[in-house]
Formats: C-alpha cells, sequence, structure tokens
C-alpha cells in the first residue's frame, strides 16, 4: 500500500488510518466534528498526497485539454485554474479534475485518485504530449478555512487568489500553488517537494492551522454540495444530470459532446439535488427518497456538523418542477421529511 512521504509526520500527531484508493492516508486526528469546525471557523491542513497530479506540455497539450475535457481551457488564461471534466462516448463521467495553467504548453492536471492512471495514459497516447508523473516527486497539501490566506502569506509573503495559481519560495526549494480546495472554504493547495513538505505542515501548525484527516475534508465537501466522484458522478451520470452545466463548452469537440447535445435536444430524466432534513435522521449513500412527482436515491448523505441536521445529494426521476421544494428520505423504515435546497448548506 502507499503511504504518504509524510506518514512518520502524521504518526508523531496521532493520526488514525484508513485505505484510501490504494493510499494509507489520515481520517482523522481529533474528532471529525473538531477538524470539521474548525476549518469552517478558522483553517485546517489535509495532506491529500494521495490525488493525482501530473505536468503536461509540449505543443499538443492545448489540443489534447480540448479534445479530451469538456470545459474549454480558452476560457481562461495563464495563471489560473479550471475544473473540468472528462467523459466517456455517452456522455458519462470518467473523472472531475483541475487543470492549473502556468504558461504556453504548460499545465498541471489533477485527476482523482482513482482515476490518475486513467486520465495520465489518455493524455500520454494524444500527439505532441509529454506527460510526467508527479505523485512520485512531491506531496500535496491543503489548506483550508477563513484564516488561510493570511497563514500563506505569513510563510510565503503572499497567497493565490482564488482558482488563481502562484509561485513561492520556501527556504531554497520552489513551492507551487493554487486558489483551490474542496471544502468551500478560501485558502489553496500547495504542491513541494517532499523534504519542503515536512518543513511547510511544521510551519502551517506553528502559525495555528488544525491537522485535518479525509472523514472532515468529506463532510466539509458534503456541506457545500460539492460531487464526490465514485458517489455522485461516475460514467452512468452526466454532466447536465448533475448540475454540472458550468463545466462544460459545447463550443467545442471533445469526446461525448455529441451525446450531450443529443439530450440537451431530448431533456435529462433525472436530476441531482440537495436536501436538507427537517427531523432527526442521518441519511446515506443508497437511502430511497421521494418526491410529489419523483424518487430515486441518496448519492451522499451525512450529519452537517455546522447545521446540526441531515443534509444530503439524491437523483431524483423525473427532476422536481414547479415550486416543489418537498423531499422525504426513507431511513430504517421511516419516511423522514425535508426540503429540496441549493447547496452551500451551511451558509442558508
Amino acid at each position: 500500500m502507499n503511504r504518504s512521504p509524510l506518514h512518520s509526520l502524521h504518526e508523531r500527531l496521532g493520526a488514525r488510518f484508513v485505505d484510501f484508493g490504494g493510499w494509507e492516508m489520515p481520517v482523522q486526528y481529533d474528532s471529525v466534528l473538531a477538524e470539521h469546525r474548525a476549518v469552517r471557523t478558522a483553517s485546517g491542513w489535509f495532506d491529500v498526497t494521495h490525488l493525482g497530479r501530473f505536468a503536461l506540455t509540449g505543443p499538443g497539450a492545448e489540443s489534447a485539454l480540448l479534445g479530451l475535457l469538456s470545459n474549454e481551457i480558452a476560457r481562461i488564461t495563464p495563471g489560473q485554474t479550471q475544473y473540468t471534466l472528462m467523459l466517456n462516448e455517452d456522455g458519462g463521467i470518467i473523472d472531475d479534475l483541475v487543470v492549473w495553467w502556468w504558461g504556453v504548453d504548460d499545465y498541471w492536471v489533477f485527476p482523482n485518485a482513482a482515476n490518475h492512471d486513467r486520465v495520465m495514459e489518455a493524455f500520454s497516447s494524444e500527439p505532441g504530449c509529454e506527460v510526467r508523473d508527479l505523485r512520485t516527486e512531491t506531496v500535496l497539501i491543503a489548506l483550508q478555512g477563513p484564516d488561510g490566506p493570511a497563514i500563506l502569506e505569513q510563510i510565503f509573503g503572499s497567497a493565490p487568489a482564488r482558482y488563481k495559481t502562484a509561485r513561492a519560495r520556501l527556504g531554497s526549494r520552489e513551492v507551487w500553488m493554487a486558489g483551490t480546495g474542496y471544502t468551500g472554504e478560501r485558502g489553496g493547495e500547495i504542491c513541494v517537494d517532499p523534504e519542503t513538505g515536512s518543513l511547510l505542515v511544521e510551519r502551517l501548525i506553528g502559525a495555528g492551522a488544525t491537522p485535518c484527516g479525509l472523514a472532515a475534508r468529506d463532510t466539509l465537501r458534503l456541506e457545500t454540495g460539492l460531487a464526490l466522484w465514485g458517489a455522485d458522478i461516475d460514467e452512468t451520470t452526466t454532466p447536465f444530470e448533475a448540475g454540472l452545466d458550468f463545466a462544460v463548452g459545447l463550443e467545442h469537440e471533445f469526446v461525448g459532446r455529441a451525446a450531450l447535445q443529443e439530450q440537451l435536444q431530448t431533456g435529462i430524466d433525472r436530476l441531482l439535488v440537495g436536501f436538507i432534513l427537517e427531523e432527526k435522521g442521518i441519511p446515506r449513500h443508497g437511502y430511497r427518497v421521494r418526491t410529489a412527482n419523483g424518487e430515486g436515491h441518496v448519492s451522499s448523505g451525512n450529519l452537517s456538523p455546522m447545521l446540526g441536521t441531515g443534509v444530503g445529494l439524491a437523483y431524483v426521476s423525473p427532476p422536481p418542477s414547479g415550486g416543489g421544494s418537498r423531499i422525504e428520505v426513507e431511513i430504517r423504515g421511516r419516511w423522514t421529511r425535508g426540503a429540496i435546497a441549493r447547496p452551500p448548506f451551511h451558509k442558508r
């Protein structure tokens, strides 16, 4: 099983570990609730070295990004990041990923951990593309929370703006950053060599950032309404069904475009919606849901630490229409009342 180069540091901090896609990663240090609240109210840092990442260069890089991904890279400029999707011919989501654009023919691509090899192989097969696996030479740290930008400025002298990339130095080593994350909070993701990663974590702890595990990262992303590949989206769901229309640019040719154009004409049979429970209960993946004119299942659900009630995402067929905002979730044989709600849930 793979381990982060920071594994021994996590052990000293009292981490509990879990197998995550073939990586032994910290699931929590203190309590998940405490870590979650630290990110919402101050700051927390996560070791997300298990996530996929590779450098993409060469004269064919831009063409490959346009042909393989649904979003249009020309919508942004060097120094920015973009959320995008890799689709199959039926429009199903092979992966959702983020691209960091450094300069001409110079990109970093961040797939999900489980899909790293598949996505990287697809790009390496494109003409004029060179790929370099960054997982073998770097660690990836996410600093998240309202205090995140100030801590980054304290350590590096500046912080990347939201969805922007930046380079800095820590000691004599170069650091690559972006104003991205998976919690709905400010901060950034920082990519460094393993030795510098240990120094960075010590600086983060010294600045007051709380060590956080992947369990809190999941409750944070759910509370914000961010889709999880393998649960909320996969190769059987399309961007339109998942409410990810913003990550599709139909103006350019890409794999899956024809299927999406057809779906635009015929309409969708189901839609991913957010909900907040009004009665006691914790929704879980796979639980049945029903609305006034439809039914479906929970794709992600849990207790919201900030609201103190159950929240989740669910596919409903047919999609709710008109003024219908009621939903029920079957929990242990009882239908629990709730309301369809647009995330982020904790900011309502």
